[in-house]
């Protein structure tokens, strides 16, 4: 009973797991619910109408037409007074003003002999005076590095019940219009689209902000205030959650809004209708536009790629800031909006449960196939009341984690069924897997004739590791104290080695071999045992500073460990090595010997991770600096090897650049018999923060001149085909 029980129970627990993830919400989850959401959008965006409200774009024609921005302040003013002449309701700037205007004649004549500045145009005042006899409204924007907005807004705040004004955007700086501007214009507002600056699509505005004493509107709430007439926006906060936004009111218009005060962008297609050249509204023929611009919300920017005002939509259109704005005030005027109530995500989290408890009853109980039907019925159902909240009413329902959990939990349950009812075979597979690499055991599987003794000729990289200071530290330590610090240290690294495709051939006492490219092919060989002594190096570092090896708190003599690592590449016999009724799958030949020597010499030339030249040549990108040509134990030859430094990424880097050039400067140094001391000292100060590990290499490095002089024969390289 207990057996037939004990799978369901298992995937019940998986259920309650992934509902514990959805319940925790992390960033991945959030995301894939805002694109399916996007995608909603794109399928049943908010249908087109004809609403009071107008762009006026200073767009490539404008620009073309009257010169490059910023434009003179005295032609914003022929902007502003033209359209108060056509009978705007409102004229709102998503333009920033954080300067004076420097082409104003007054200032240029400032300080000029003979000149009195006064008796010339301050296009600022010219501006100003447009702005005081205008329905305008200026913007401000967030800028965290900017100076604290001061005195207060042009419209009143009036908030009921609790005071929301913790969760509302907080501007720690801002690019405010510069004071004669800014007390001239009836309206002032924040124009920024995002509270965090995102570089993504843009999903949501806030509709209020705050400097800590005050509350401030957006420009799409300050355009409806001015043009109706409204001296005071109510701000309700959530009766339910204390503490939280919950509306806001304009007159007659009621506008649900997050818990933070935004507002979930409903999306229109572009309305080509919509935008008016400024170069036609500062035309001769201007008064011709009175029909499109008389009794309109008009909001001024600007749609030409140069200024930076371009923003990604969720209908996948890359649009003006301050057409996103403009959308803003029609979704008001529409009174069509997107929410997602409170009760929306436990709706979510119990839905999931029973469609959850469901799949595994199924699954487990009458199988796969009639389990991927009922799923499949399952989640078309799920996503088709999600569709249907969406159009009807607005109300966003996940539809992403049910299809993407209930998916998983499926494959899941797949997995587990297979797991009990093929168990003899899998502890068969368990117990030889840990005599042999992943990668091999699957080709014996395929392929029983690897089972016999015999090799193959295979162009492989190896891979020797080894530590440090392992003898004097088994003289001093307890023989279980030794086994528990290797079975720590290996398993460790040898993570870093399996996870990227590599097999490890044998540990030998306190060493690794392992190698790539064998016994299955593996693309870009090389540098996956690159990246693989590089993330060695990582983890162990992470080891040592959390006395993972009980070292420290133990006080043994040594407090940290360390490791030399040396990898080349070439030809090597590979294949099954032994008796016919034992035999293990190894390597053998010079590539082999030279990797091993090449980990040898780690400690001669002070440093851990050494390759020889053929690998190098091959990964051309990595961080590598020259070590010299070195006469390797057991080879007649000198090997060029490098040092290791980082990947390619760091290759990129000015500071690994300056390194390079400077270790090149003492090498030269030391070839031709000049003075070494300040290029060495000059290359162990840039190598401090960069790989401090090179400093002893650099102090060594002195002592081994006859390794960059020599003419003894170094070893040839014959680069990968």
């Amino acid at each position: 009973m207990l057996r037939r029980l004990l799978p369901i129970l298992a995937g019940l627990v998986i259920v309650v797991l992934l509902t514990l993830l959805r319940i925790a919400d992390p960033f991945p989850v959030q995301a894939l619910r805002e694109i399916a959401f996007d995608f909603y959008q794109r399928l049943h965006p908010r249908p087109q109408a004809e609403f009071p409200v107008r762009v006026i774009d200073i767009d490539e024609a404008a620009l073309a037409e009257f010169g490059q921005w910023p434009w003179p302040r005295d032609r914003l003013a022929a902007v502003t007074d033209r359209l108060t002449e056509l009978g705007a309701a409102a004229i709102g700037f998503d333009v920033l003003f954080p300067e004076i205007d420097r082409m104003s004649p007054s200032r240029i004549a400032a300080g000029l002999p003979g000149v009195d500045a006064a008796t010339l145009p301050d296009y600022d005042a010219i501006f100003a005076a447009s702005l005081s006899r205008s329905p305008s409204i200026l913007g401000f924007s967030r800028a965290p590095s900017g100076k604290p907005l001061t005195g207060g807004p042009k419209g009143g705040f009036a908030i009921s019940g609790p005071d929301p004004t913790e969760r509302i955007p907080f501007l720690t700086g801002t690019a405010a219009p510069i004071p004669i501007l800014r007390d001239a214009a009836p309206g002032l507002a924040a124009v920024s689209l995002n509270s965090q600056l995102s570089a993504g699509a843009v999903r949501r505005i806030p509709m209020l902000w705050t400097n800590g004493s005050q509350l401030f509107p957006t420009l799409s709430v300050e355009a409806l205030r001015v043009a109706m007439g409204i001296s005071t926006v109510v701000v309700f906060g959530d009766t339910a959650a204390e503490g939280y936004v919950d509306s806001i009111r304009l007159g007659d218009f009621t506008v649900p809004l997050t818990s933070e005060g935004d507002l979930w962008l409903y999306y229109s297609r572009p309305d080509p209708d919509l935008l008016v050249s400024a170069a036609d509204l500062l035309g001769p023929n201007y008064q011709q536009l009175s029909d499109r611009i008389a009794g309109n919300i008009v909001l001024v920017g600007t749609s030409a790629s140069g200024l930076l005002d371009l923003h990604n939509t969720t209908l996948g259109d890359n649009v003006a800031g301050v057409t996103i704005h403009a959308q803003a005030v029609e979704q008001i005027l529409s009174g069509t909006y997107l929410s997602r109530p409170d009760w929306v995500a436990g709706l979510e989290i119990v839905g999931f449960l029973a469609l959850g408890a469901f799949m595994v009853v199924v699954v487990l109980l009458l199988g796969p196939l009639v389990g991927i039907a009922a799923g499949a019925l399952s989640l078309t159902a799920a996503i088709g009341f999600s569709w249907w909240m969406f159009t009807t009413s607005g109300i966003m329902l996940d539809p992403s984690y049910p299809l993407i959990g209930l998916t998983l939990l499926y494959l899941a349950l797949v997995f587990f069924r297979f797991v009990t009812t093929e168990r003899a075979k899998k502890q068969i597979r368990r117990a030889f897997g840990y005599y042999v690499a992943p990668s091999l055991l699957s080709e014996i599987e395929k392929n029983g004739d690897r089972l016999k003794l015999g090799g193959e000729v295979r162009r492989i990289t190896v891979l020797f590791s080894d530590m440090r200071g392992f003898t004097s530290l088994s003289e001093k330590l307890e023989p279980k104290r030794i086994l528990a610090i290797l079975n720590t240290l290996f398993g460790a690294l040898g993570h870093e080695i399996i996870g990227r495709m590599g097999t490890i051939d044998k540990f030998i006492g306190d060493a690794i071999m392992a190698f790539w490219n064998a016994p299955v092919d593996v693309p870009d060989h090389e540098r996956k045992a690159l990246r693989s002594a590089l993330g060695m190096r990582q983890k162990l570092a992470e080891l040592n500073h959390t006395d993972a090896f009980q070292l420290r708190a133990g006080k043994a003599a040594v407090q940290e460990l360390g490791i030399g690592i040396g990898i080349s590449t070439g030809e090597a016999l590979v294949g099954n090595m032994g008796l016919e009724t034992r035999f293990d799958y190894s390597a053998l030949g010079d590539t082999v010997n030279v990797a091993s020597r090449v980990e040898s010499a780690c400690k001669e030339v002070g440093y851990d991770i050494l390759v020889a030249d053929p690998v190098r040549l091959i990964v051309t990108d990595f961080a590598f600096l020259e070590a010299g040509a070195l006469a390797l134990k057991g080879k007649a030859e000198r090997v060029v090897i490098y040092l290791l430094v980082g990947d390619a990424d760091l290759a990129k880097s000015g500071a690994f650049h300056l390194l390079r050039v400077t270790h090149a400067e003492a090498l030269e140094a030391l070839r031709t018999g000049r003075d070494t001391r300040g290029a060495i000292a000059e290359c162990i100060a840039l190598s401090a923060k960069l790989e401090p590990g090179l400093k002893k290499f650099y102090e060594l490095l002195p002592g081994r001149r006859m390794d960059f002089v020599s003419t003894e024969t170094v070893v040839p390289i014959t680069p990968a085909a």
